[in-house]
């Protein structure tokens, strides 16, 4: 069994060297050859087949609607960084440092006054010697995004600034109560710097003009990949933020990967000095400097579809499936919480699965406290999965503690610092793959009647007699559910694993015996029914394509009502 399987493997990497590889790599097993060199030419056949292989071929959803999809590309769609003076967050260090600046408390409110006109009049005359449009917003909800990008469009702008829009907003400010200062929620002038960038493209720095002058930076992933691929020469075809065609997939998804390896602090200086003037003498009395962290962030992995039309008819598919068969383990599992297979966790919050139909489409977004999984068909072009965390300390990093870089790194809270940032990427990536890989088995569009058939009808392999499965019975309904656990998705399942799911009481060690054999006798019953193979050398079984389809629609329609059965009939 091990020749063979060694075999079938040794043919299947043949198939994928190219002839030159095969060749250096035969020359390189021949006699008389040095191991080195032999290294050195699997190292060469590693990267050859590494650096041609599509990043998508490895997606269970996109290999089975290969067809229909052109490419995919993962990578930040939203990002605010936050900038702010921590120290100045503490009323006794605000007092420090009006001490310095021989300002009395009595006379903090006019020095704050003063502080917050002089940052106006220099935006109003940055706006005037740019030409471009100074204005109110009466009301919060207005859309800035909206009026910018239409003023952008009626003068459009190549490089620079494009508006800049004040409103009064809440904020935490700092108030006088009696004797002393207290940080609490108000309202204040906020700026809106729009501008289009040469870096990030179109985005935006939001400036609060009252103490602790805070500071937010918005920054759009789909932009900045327009204006790299641009510096390249890539074409593409785009809407919105959605890319619909890209004549290199592969090298855009490379473009994407290098973002959150950017230098951050030199290009957030650069924005800070040129759209906050002030913060270098608001600063100077005790040396501060801003803190960046990143306060949200939306990683999106769009599936981009060759035809609307194929979309358009998968979609509600997609829709109902993630309706039905996802429940709260799975979500969690999903945003990479290791849930036991006995269900039991210290999670003590809420998960909460919505639908809403928007302009762009149908949205179905799950939410875990503040952070959300959401899957919508991008303006009918294509299929976004899209993370977002606004709690990351819910994720965790491999590093050493805080300020203590000697000491030995262990799996720890994930940093709402920017050094944490490419973490948060891998995170949310990993959470839309594994999302990708629960809708793959949504795609059957024969009646069920003909995908049960042979598998409610007893089968013989190998001589041997295996009995039909019989989705309705207790027992063969529960073995369905336990193989299509979220948690065996990724890594597989074995006897153990089953056993814990079918049989959570504890028992005696001869009773285990006669759980184990049982289990097996079931494993065995599925695979000769086709629908879990055998890891080779392992003792591992993962659902084929052709089982992922059967147990969903089976378990689907074992938990639909009559009405909604006879809504699909219809």
């Amino acid at each position: 069994m091990e020749r063979k399987h060694r075999s079938s493997a040794r043919c299947k990497i043949n198939e994928r060297i190219p002839r030159i590889g095969r060749a250096g790599l035969s020359q390189a097993g021949g006699a008389g050859t040095k191991k080195s060199d032999v290294v050195r030419a699997l190292a060469t056949l590693w990267r050859y087949m590494k650096t041609n292989t599509p990043n998508n071929v490895t997606n269970p959803f996109v290999a089975r609607h290969q067809a229909d999809v052109m490419g995919i590309l993962s990578g930040f769609d939203r990002l605010r960084l936050r900038g702010t003076l921590r120290s100045l967050y503490q009323p006794s260090v605000l007092l420090r440092y009006l001490y310095l600046c021989q300002v009395l408390l009595k006379g903090f409110k006019d020095y704050s006054k003063n502080l917050t006109r002089r940052i106006l009049r220099g935006a109003e005359q940055m706006a005037k010697e740019a030409n471009r449009p100074w204005e109110y917003l009466s009301s919060t909800r207005i859309s800035k995004e909206e009026i910018a990008r239409r003023m952008a469009g009626e003068h459009p702008v190549a490089e620079g600034l494009v508006a800049i829009l004040r409103c009064v907003e809440p904020c935490q400010t700092y108030e006088i109560h009696g004797p002393q200062l207290v940080l609490t929620q108000g309202k204040c002038m906020h700026l809106y710097f729009y501008e289009q960038h040469p870096v990030f493209g179109f985005m935006h720095l939001r400036l609060q003009t009252w103490f602790p002058f805070q500071i937010e930076i918005c920054l759009n992933g789909r932009e900045w990949l327009a204006r790299q691929m641009d510096k390249v020469g890539l074409n593409y075809q785009r809407q919105d933020n959605y890319f619909a065609w890209i004549s290199d997939a592969a090298k855009a998804q490379r473009l994407m990967d290098q973002q959150p390896q950017i230098q951050w602090r030199p290009e957030l200086e650069k924005l800070l000095n040129q759209n906050h003037p002030l913060h270098q003498e608001i600063c100077r009395p005790l040396e501060w400097e801003y803190y960046w962290s990143c306060c949200e962030s939306e990683y999106a992995t769009d599936v981009m579809f060759k035809e609307p039309a194929r979309l358009a008819a998968l979609y509600p598919r997609l829709v109902q499936h993630a309706l039905l068969s996802f429940g709260s383990r799975d979500v969690l599992r999903f945003l990479g919480r290791n849930i036991p297979l006995s269900g039991n966790c210290n999670f003590a919050g809420q998960v909460v699965t919505d639908m809403k139909l928007r302009p762009e489409g149908i949205r179905i977004k799950h939410r875990v406290k503040r952070n959300t999984l959401k899957m919508y068909d991008k303006n009918g072009r294509g299929l976004r999965v899209e993370t977002t965390i606004n709690e990351c300390e819910d994720f965790q990093v491999f590093r050493a503690p805080e300020g203590r870089p000697d000491q030995p790194k262990k799996w720890r809270s994930m940093r709402r610092g920017l050094a944490d940032l490419g973490r948060r990427a891998q995170v949310s990536k990993a959470a839309n793959e594994r999302y990708l890989v629960a809708l793959a088995a949504v795609d059957e569009k024969r009646p069920l009647r003909q995908l049960a058939d042979k598998l409610c009808r007893p089968i013989t392999r190998n001589g041997r007699r295996y009995r039909a499965l019989n989705p309705w019975s207790p027992w063969d309904g529960a073995l369905l559910e336990a193989i299509n656990r979220g948690e065996f998705a990724i890594s597989g399942l074995r006897n153990r694993d089953l056993r814990a799911v079918l049989f959570p009481t504890k028992a005696s060690d001869k009773q285990e015996r006669r759980r184990s054999a049982r289990v097996s006798r079931w494993l065995a019953l599925l695979r000769a029914h086709g629908i879990l193979r055998k890891v080779p050398a392992s003792h591992r079984y993962h659902l084929t394509s052709k089982g992922r389809t059967l147990v969903t629609a089976l378990l689907t329609a074992r938990e639909a009502n009559t009405e909604q059965l006879t809504k699909l009939a219809a």
